[in-house]
């Protein structure tokens, strides 16, 4: 598949197949006061007709390890729920390492939507994702979304969105996905690393060979 992708070479399947991570160097940004207004008011009308964004209460991540909570945190607003960051990171078992895996993200996903079965986790394992894999991370998008919900997903290595800036996780990320756009081929993110791109737009394509070597948590 092509791809902008920028991966370390040493990004295999088989060494970070669900390996979390933190955010490299300081994020001082992620330091500002969160803001109470959603990030998008777009109403919920918008389901059946390709695309769909839900309202997101954002909140950056106090720390350059939090990732992981953050992004359940904001993908959990879409539901008006409002969880603390520090509850769910004790959960998670995050470190200043970040947060494992998605498979520690899926169940606290589980446990605040209030059904055991609301979330499952996906994982892609290969080092580019391949045409099925994409297909299927677009239909789980859109179901998701659909369903009232976000997705979360671990990332790692550099893409670029829709608006052509670029986005650098090589240590591992954590983010949201709260719309879609054209059926699914292209999606908002809620990213908790800096609050001045907190929200963007990125291809399907190039999201799964993001998430590709980790896994997402979808309905």
């Amino acid at each position: 598949m092509r791809t902008d992708l920028i991966r370390k070479t040493a990004l295999t399947a088989a060494g970070l197949a669900f390996t979390g991570g933190a955010i490299a160097g300081p994020v001082t940004a992620a330091f500002a006061a969160p803001t109470t207004k959603p990030t998008s008011q777009t109403q919920t009308d918008r389901k059946g007709h390709g695309e769909r964004e839900l309202g997101v209460r954002y909140e950056a991540q106090p720390n350059f390890y939090y990732c992981g909570p953050a992004a359940t945190r904001n993908a959990l607003s879409v539901q008006g729920k409002n969880i603390n960051v520090d509850d769910m990171a004790k959960e998670m078992g995050t470190t200043e390492a970040g947060t494992n895996s998605i498979n520690d993200i899926t169940p606290v996903l589980n446990k605040e939507t209030g059904k055991n079965d609301a979330y499952h986790s996906v994982e892609i394992s290969s080092p580019d994702a391949d045409a099925k894999q994409t297909d299927t991370l677009r239909a789980d998008i859109v179901r998701t979304i659909d369903n009232g919900r976000a997705v979360v997903a671990n990332i790692a290595g550099t893409s670029t969105d829709t608006d052509g800036n670029t986005h650098s996780y090589e240590g591992g990320h954590y983010i949201s996905v709260v719309g879609y756009h054209d059926n699914g081929n292209t999606v908002t993110i809620a990213d908790s690393a800096d609050p001045n791109t907190a929200a963007y737009q990125i291809t399907v394509e190039h999201l799964a060979d993001w998430i590709a070597t980790r896994g997402y948590a979808t309905s």
